[in-house]
């Protein structure tokens, strides 16, 4: 029995589970959206807002002044190893959360997955939710292949040899 064990163990050994948090955040930082499956989103939430709060704390204390926290700073690079996603963090994610107390993600149940039946759901940051998806472009329509010549029936052909046959014949 489990008692007083806290969290899902997601069936991984814990340094798996560890890798995919990490993974998780990292996408979810990266894209400000993900789809997975509901137990992992789930267990995914409070690990990113406590990196987040984190960054937060290394950016901006509590009167609201700029300051630099090379230790915490240090403490979200542990987890997050992009470059490009730590920039994110420091730069947009957090001067735009800096007002906020916490919450920073939410987790949106989607229904069930076709192949195994498994709950799904969206994980994503709060802030950065426009409320609609961007529109997909629309499909053009397919051009006919070059030297690809289209069937016609055998009474379409004798229609079009009579049709030449007429136009040659007619004096100018």
């Amino acid at each position: 029995m489990r008692h007083r064990k806290s969290g899902r163990k997601l069936k991984r050994t814990a340094s798996h589970k560890k890798a995919l948090l990490i993974a998780l955040t990292t996408a979810l930082l990266k894209n400000k959206k993900i789809k997975t499956t509901l137990a992992k989103a789930k267990e995914a939430r409070p690990f990113a807002e406590k990196l987040i709060t984190r960054a937060k704390n290394a950016v901006v204390n509590e009167e609201n002044v700029p300051q630099k926290d090379v230790h915490a700073r240090r403490e979200v690079y542990r987890y997050i190893k992009d470059r490009g996603v730590i920039t994110e963090l420091f730069t947009e994610i957090v001067p735009k959360i800096s007002t906020r107390a916490g919450g920073y993600t939410r987790v949106v149940k989607l229904g069930q997955r076709l192949g195994d039946g498994a709950q799904m759901g969206v994980l994503e940051l709060v802030d950065y939710n426009t409320g609609k998806e961007t529109p997909k472009p629309v499909a053009k329509e397919k051009k006919e292949k070059k030297g690809w010549i289209k069937k016609t029936s055998s009474k379409k052909k004798e229609e079009t040899k009579i049709e030449k046959a007429a136009k040659e014949s007619v004096p100018k």
